[in-house]
């Protein structure tokens, strides 16, 4: 699986230069409103230290790192789920994403338009969040509408227990509330509220673009966001896209590292970023390894042993056998695979082994 995110927000607020920043697409960056107009979808390497230690101890013919692609799309405005501004279709462009990247602007810049004319990250996440907010309302009560009439008609159950949970969402919707707030315990709600793909449903994470000299603390802009999220479970990241902007033009690693320790940052914006949604997402990283090839590959955390081998391929799952699993750093300690299994330190494991976080793994299976 790869993980995917939307980056959304005003129009001017840095998307399109965060955008530039991850993917490895190149979106339009200008000092107008909808500047981009069709949304951009660029992919990037998920950082992790640990394939780098595998590929130079197995040296293998090829090191595939896990990926995210991002999707930037255009400035939403007041209105938006009406048609106003660009409209609806860049709204349709969020359902398919696993998580929402919702970028603020937290700087002050007289040479940079602000579309509501005045610097506040509170107010315009709250317009953004109210367009989302208005176009799910609409998606329940259109669903909701058809729900009763099988269920009242056709006396059809799972029409009834929809109608239920789309009730809920209506509620909170109705409130003002995103849809992320409906707390649902049963699973086969929680499997119902899925295939509804609200928007509000996603997980998000609040990038609030900074100037340089807020990189490292933040400022009185990300204060007024953190007291406002408060009650959301939501996730908070202070990043200075300008600056990450220069960083990528940065040739090697190595005066990367300097401009970051420069201005106080152990890792560059990007990186927080793809971790933090990560993070977000409940989402870890397993490897498996051989001379032809070292991979990184993204499960969601709790999977067990099957479905891990699913993110493979489905056969890996429908035929699975069990799976040989070598801690990471039983591997490097001892150096290889064939060392880690003289010394007893390869475990066999079946159905019911929920896979960790750094563990190296092969698959046996059987179609």
């Amino acid at each position: 699986m790869s993980l995917n995110c939307g980056i959304v927000g005003l129009p001017n607020v840095g998307k399109s230069t965060l955008f530039n920043c991850i993917g490895s697409g190149k979106a339009q960056a200008a000092n107008f409103p909808f500047c981009t107009i069709e949304p951009n979808i660029g992919s990037t390497n998920v950082p992790d230290d640990r394939l780098t230690v595998l590929a130079k101890m197995v040296e293998p013919a090829r090191v595939v790192p896990a990926t995210v692609e991002i999707v930037d799309i255009a400035g939403l405005v007041k209105g938006a789920s009406k048609g106003e501004g660009l409209g609806n279709q860049f709204l349709a462009n969020i359902r398919e994403t696993d998580a929402i990247l919702h970028v603020l602007r937290c700087f002050d810049d007289p040479n940079v338009v602000h579309v509501n004319g005045t610097v506040d990250p509170v107010r315009d996440k709250e317009i953004i969040d109210t367009e989302l907010q208005l176009k799910d309302l609409e998606t329940v009560e259109s669903r909701l509408a058809k729900s009763r009439k099988q269920a009242q008609t056709g006396g059809d159950k799972q029409a009834k227990k929809l109608c239920e949970v789309l009730e809920l969402y209506r509620s909170a919707l109705s409130e003002g509330k995103s849809a992320r707030t409906v707390i649902l315990e049963n699973e086969e709600d929680i499997k119902i509220a899925k295939d509804l793909f609200l928007l509000t449903n996603k997980p998000v994470l609040y990038v609030c673009n900074v100037d340089e000299n807020s990189a490292k603390d933040g400022n009185k802009y990300v204060q007024q966001v953190r007291d406002a999220v408060k009650g959301e479970n939501a996730g908070i990241l202070v990043i200075a896209a300008k600056i990450e902007s220069e960083i990528a033009e940065l040739e090697t690693f190595e005066e990367r590292q300097m401009f970051l320790n420069e201005i106080g940052l152990e890792k560059s914006g990007v990186e927080r970023l793809i971790r933090s949604a990560y993070t977000l997402l409940d989402l870890e990283t397993f490897f498996t390894e051989g001379k032809d090839e070292v991979r990184a590959w993204t499960f969601s955390k709790g999977n067990k042993a099957p479905q891990a081998a699913g993110v493979i391929h489905t056969d890996f799952e429908k035929g699975f056998i069990r799976a040989e699993v070598i801690k990471y750093d039983d591997f490097v300690k001892y150096g290889s695979e064939s060392a880690c299994r003289n010394a007893g330190r390869l475990a066999t494991e079946g159905k019911d082994y929920i896979v960790q976080d750094g563990d190296i793994m092969h698959f046996l299976f059987n179609v």
